[in-house]
């Protein structure tokens, strides 16, 4: 029984997270920053002198910033099924790759929290024997989410039914 995804080559096939979780995060960095913007201009402003009110461009520059590395962040993160267990990688400046075999899965959970629910994602989350290598997969659709615990689930019992 082959299962996983790979490609002609046998290397896995790696999917993205969907975009809605770049929107989320870059809606949450802009309701942050604009309000720390325009605070920071009228205190300073008032107090210390309308030049001063300037130095609200600072949480302004800190938006651009924070919008750019959210972008390369969320394609860093991709993971690949494979017919024993299943690779997650992430990371811009640090990258780091987790393999979790199917067998050693003890739980597989789907959670969403408030906002995710608005904006229609929910996230993997995998518990092994070991705590050091828990993996969670945020942003997923919802139906993409259960497939992938439900697919999990199905692989890390017929795995470990064999120890």
């Amino acid at each position: 029984m082959e299962t996983g995804t790979t490609g002609g080559t046998g290397r896995p096939e790696w999917v993205g997270l969907p975009g809605g979780l770049l929107r989320l995060r870059r809606l949450l960095l802009v309701i942050w920053a604009v309000p720390l913007a325009v605070g920071t201009a009228l205190l300073l402003g008032l107090t210390a002198g309308p030049g001063w009110a300037a130095a609200g461009a600072v949480w302004l520059v800190a938006l651009v910033w924070g919008w750019v590395v959210l972008g390369r962040n969320w394609r860093s993160w991709r993971y690949a099924e494979r017919a024993d267990d299943l690779l997650i990688s992430r990371g811009v400046l640090w990258r780091a790759q987790t393999v979790v075999p199917y067998g050693r899965m003890q739980l597989v959970e789907v959670t969403s929290g408030p906002l995710e629910r608005r904006f229609g994602l929910a996230s993997v989350q995998l518990h092994t024997a070991a705590a050091a290598t828990d993996a969670k997969i945020p942003g997923l659709v919802p139906a993409e989410a259960q497939r992938l615990r439900d697919r999990l689930t199905e692989l890390g019992e017929a795995r470990s039914a064999g120890l």
